[in-house]
């Protein structure tokens, strides 16, 4: 199963909004005769690859297979794999944990039970969960998994009195972001970091997946000439507004066809609050659209009213062997008068990158 662990982890970054999932089979006298892991959306599920992946047929009877999720029971992109693995001359499946998919919970396991194979669930359940959290949190909460990254001087400042933010923390430290939009299925900004950074937020470091990449811009007043909105990878990117009247203008298909140079990518209308656009309904709208991850790199307004709501899930917290004295605080009103009422953390990992500390936090 730990195998099947690590082949699984192969995909992250390419699944999405599917599961990592990996699979490894193991004849009767103990050889392993397959192995797979589901690699890309849209493609062969880690069973399907597993068994293809058998050169001798033969070594089927009275093996087991090993899975960290449970095989899908409903037809999607490609057929049930429980029918395809009931098929089998199978003595055992063992499975990490179950799907709480509705669309699966437990019906995958029951199909193989009723066609004579022994089923074990549980095996490095806790593992095979943490693998998948971005998957099982937008299951259960219908919003992605939200991490916000915070890049600062040692004594709390991300931009100097000029505005200038570029760079506060190592190559290194921004490498490692860089790895993170490539397994995150979108990088979110607000409209004052779009305006003054003007930044691509794409992959460019390392090899990797380009990130969808959203943009709250409530008003709708942010210029076109953005690279958000007209470089490369224009479609990828979501812009969400409360401006309603405005949003429906610029999505009229006959001014479309009038502009040249309009906006390819998608538009998202969520409501105003508080002179905002509102944040659970943004999160609840990127959810819809199949958005099971967001790495927020904001400015002090966007990630202090996302700690507000509640909306932070996970803390990636760089911090600079440098001083400022002065400039643009991290973090600012959060509503918090005493020390009683601190916001804590449930765990929390320090690691050096390069000169740079880390602090990852979950909430």
């Amino acid at each position: 199963m730990r195998k099947a662990l690590i082949l699984a982890q192969k995909g992250e970054g390419y699944t999405s909004p599917n599961p990592m999932v990996g699979c490894v089979i193991v004849s009767s006298n103990g050889d392993l005769i397959g192995e797979g892991y589901h690699e890309r959306f849209g493609r062969e599920h880690a069973e399907v690859l597993a068994i293809d992946s058998v050169e001798d047929r033969h070594s089927l009877l009275d093996a087991t297979l090993y899975v960290t999720l449970e095989p899908c029971s409903h037809h999607g992109k490609t057929p049930p794999c429980c029918e395809m693995v009931g098929k089998l001359p199978l003595r055992r499946v063992v499975v990490a944990m179950e799907d709480p998919n509705p669309k699966v919970s437990g019906r995958g396991i029951r199909y193989l039970e009723e066609r004579g194979i022994s089923v074990e669930c549980g095996l490095l359940r806790a593992e095979a969960e943490a693998l998948n959290r971005f998957y099982l949190h937008h299951l259960e909460f219908g919003r992605p998994f939200v991490t916000l990254k915070i890049a600062q001087t040692s004594d709390g400042y991300t931009a100097a009195p000029d505005g200038g933010s570029r760079w506060i923390t190592g190559k290194e430290s921004r490498t490692l972001v860089h790895r993170w939009r490539s397994r995150y299925d979108a990088v979110m900004v607000g409209r004052n970091t779009a305006e003054l950074d003007n930044p691509t937020l794409t992959v460019r470091h390392i090899e990797g997946r380009q990130p969808l990449r959203v943009v709250i811009d409530g008003p709708l007043s942010l210029p076109s000439n953005l690279h958000l909105f007209s470089d490369q990878y224009e479609e990828k990117t979501i812009l969400i507004t409360h401006n309603e009247q405005r949003a429906r203008e610029t999505l009229d298909p006959m001014l479309k066809m009038m502009q040249s140079n309009y906006f390819r990518g998608k538009t998202l209308v969520v409501p105003e609050r508080d002179g905002h656009s509102d944040l659970h309904r943004t999160m609840k709208a990127l959810g819809e659209e199949g958005v099971t991850s967001l790495l927020v790199e904001a400015g002090q307004s966007l990630s202090s009213a996302l700690l507000r709501a509640g909306l932070v899930d996970r803390l990636e917290l760089f911090i600079a062997p440098v001083l400022l004295g002065g400039g643009t605080r991290s973090v600012l009103g959060l509503g918090i008068q005493r020390i009683e009422d601190m916001i804590p953390f449930r765990e929390v990992e320090w690691q050096q990158v390069g000169a740079d500390m880390l602090m990852s936090a979950t909430f």
